[in-house]
């Protein structure tokens, strides 16, 4: 896992490059690399820094460079050994045992037609000296990212974004389009950047400059294609062998030349995941959290420690145990420096720590259970939408009584928060609505009312945009299945666009890769092919997934209640963080600005704190938005510290 960049007739491109690189030089601390060859009145120039997980000798340094072809590469390739051997049978002949080498000979052989047999995570840049073309590319499911910017012929791409924004001297301007889509998501969508000018190459495509100014684009993966052959298998009553489909995945996740550990929350992905490596790779080492008891009790947060204590006994799993009491207020411009746009989900301060500690105690991979709630339907959003559908046919006078009883409720008081009631809240909040704007209301935070209320009235054609963006993504499908529906939606947009990407920054801020076996081309291959009336039963979800774990932990912890990979919000809020909130709402610079409303921002800190609603996580959302928009229009991205 590495961090790469570079320049295509770009002015002063070996300079401008070696800036790119110098700002990824967290995402790969042990070594560094650059290659140039004239273009023209140009030149082309990539930069590469290196964390090394296979092949740790410089036969897989990089740029790697061969026979015309030059490649800086940012991934993993879990079907490396095949790959190699049919290569190999050709007559290929390789220098060492990395799988950058065998992307850079892949390529030569079969071009772009090798992209839809590479499986694994990856971005990279590949040069060819005897066509003058540059073509980048990221992986089927964007777990990998990679960021471009095009000026007249020139272009610059990287890793992250604020390698962009340092190399162009802070001149790239807001995207305010990018920062209503915040608001509303509280993650920046893969189909917007936060900056003007840059841009995110979408997941399974690529892009090809050529030395005549011509730009081509061009997709090898398409996951409404995915899910609608999977809708094809389901009807054919084909059904996949889930189980051995994600031990395979597990299995080949765990190649590596260094030591490989888990996060263990205790919840199934995780533990299921844990099981599994732990058949391939006895004695493996994993990683959990815990709280201080005071936030825990606070955000009435259930005991997940205890669960994933009886997974680490049971498989003989060497178990580390963080308790998260961070000190936030120093964590929170970090973090929002880390994660390139706005994102305020807290859930990157725990899977920063976690890789932190794993960093320091010499582990440089670990295998984390994203992408399974998203695949096999296990939010709590996917039940209650269907839920809803229900709650529908309850006769309207009923209905209106409940929402009564049930907004008078208070969802905190001084010593703890209530849960319960924050869930009726929000389900209040969307059941009556049709199926799509259900489906966005029920894990967005604002509705539209909402939004256009906290913003510059200037920006309500834009909220407009946002919003029907949402519902071309949702209705671009051929599926039948409700569940499949919001499945599909997930992996397009929620899981590329917050989890992924939280998960890459956070983890690379620690120089640590994250690997993610369940967002893997065959699983979710078989995730498609399975009904969503097997994803949600009564009122379980990921009843699939549920059943294949079964082979191999305890009952009591496939069926558990759902844990949570967060942080105690409403704690941080009403203690922590208090100050810096009233700050931000009476002089930050989002308000000063105009971006936001003062009154807005004041009626819901003072419905928190009067227990009406839970608007912790809108207000940390804002707390993020302030940090990055002061940095981003300051004209230098470097992380800055708000007095409290």
């Amino acid at each position: 896992m590495c961090g790469i960049a570079g320049t295509y007739r770009w002015p002063d491109g070996k300079v401008v490059t070696d800036r790119l690189t110098d700002t990824l030089a967290h995402r790969g601390p042990d070594g560094a690399g650059r290659y140039g060859h004239p273009l023209g009145d140009g030149e082309v120039q990539l930069g590469h820094r290196r964390l090394s997980i296979i092949d740790l000798s410089e036969t897989g340094a990089q740029p790697m460079v061969s026979d015309g072809l030059a490649l800086t590469y940012n991934g993993e390739l879990y079907n490396a050994p095949e790959l190699r051997a049919e290569l190999a049978a050709t007559g290929v002949r390789f220098r060492g045992t990395s799988d950058t080498e065998v992307v850079l000979e892949a390529w030569r052989r079969w071009g772009t037609d090798c992209l839809p047999r590479l499986r694994g995570m990856f971005a990279f840049g590949i040069f060819d000296e005897r066509t003058g073309d540059l073509v980048l590319v990221r992986d089927q499911l964007g777990i990998k990212p990679l960021f471009l910017l095009r000026r007249g012929e020139g272009l610059m791409f990287a890793s992250e974004l604020k390698a962009l924004a340092s190399a162009t001297g802070g001149s790239l301007q807001v995207d305010h389009a990018a920062l209503v889509a915040s608001l509303l998501y509280y993650w920046v969508p893969d189909s917007r950047c936060a900056f003007h000018e840059a841009e995110k190459l979408p997941p399974g495509s690529w892009l090809r400059c050529r030395p005549d100014g011509r730009v081509e684009r061009g997709s090898f993966w398409n996951l409404k294609d995915v899910a609608a052959e999977g809708r094809d298998r389901a009807r054919a009553g084909e059904q996949p062998d889930l189980a051995a489909i994600v031990e395979e995945s597990t299995r080949r996740h765990l190649l590596s030349d260094v030591p490989v550990a888990t996060f263990l929350s205790g919840g199934l992905d995780s533990s299921y995941l844990t099981a599994l490596a732990a058949r391939h790779q006895p004695g493996i080492s994993a990683y959990t959290i815990g709280f201080r008891a005071e936030d825990a009790k606070f955000e009435a947060m259930p005991d997940d420690l205890r669960y994933a204590r009886q997974v680490a006994e049971r498989f003989g799993v060497d178990l580390h145990e963080i308790e998260i009491a961070p000190n936030v207020l120093d964590l929170l411009p970090q973090m929002t420096y880390h994660l390139d746009e706005p994102i305020g989900d807290p859930a990157a301060i725990n899977t920063y720590l976690i890789c932190t500690a794993a960093r320091e105690a010499g582990v440089k991979v670990m295998l984390s259970g994203m992408g399974a709630d998203e695949l096999f339907a296990g939010y709590r959003k996917h039940l209650a939408n269907l839920l809803a559908l229900r709650y529908q046919r309850v006769p309207r006078p009923l209905r209106r009584g409940v929402s009564g009883v049930v907004d008078r409720l208070p969802v905190a008081t001084a010593r703890r928060g209530y849960r319960s009631v924050r869930f009726a809240k929000r389900f209040l909040s969307f059941a009556d609505l049709p199926e799509e704007t259900a489906f966005r209301r029920s894990y967005t935070m604002y509705d539209q009312e909402e939004l256009l209320a906290l913003l510059d009235p200037d920006l309500a054609g834009t909220v407009d945009d946002v919003v029907t963006e949402h519902a071309d993504v949702y209705q671009d499908n051929d599926l039948d299945d409700f569940v499949n529906r919001m499945c599909l939606t997930d992996a397009r947009m929620f899981l590329p666009g917050l989890n992924l990407a939280y998960t890459d920054r956070s983890s690379m801020a620690a120089s640590t890769e994250v690997r993610v076996p369940y967002v893997d081309v065959e699983v979710v291959k078989a995730a498609f092919a399975v009904p969503g009336d097997r994803k949600i039963v009564g009122r379980q979800g990921k009843v699939v997934l549920k059943e294949a774990a079964t082979s191999v932990l305890p009952r009591e912890i496939v069926y558990r209640p759902k844990g949570l990979f967060s942080a105690p919000l409403r704690a941080w809020m009403s203690r922590d963080l208090a100050p810096l909130v009233r700050e931000v709402v009476n002089d930050g610079e989002l308000v000063r600005s105009g971006l936001l409303r003062r009154d807005a921002l004041a009626r819901m800190v003072a419905e928190d704190a009067a227990g009406q609603r839970d608007f912790s996580k809108h207000l940390w959302h804002v707390l993020t938005l302030e940090y990055w928009y002061r940095d981003a229009t300051s004209g230098s991205r470097q992380s800055t510290r708000l007095t409290a």
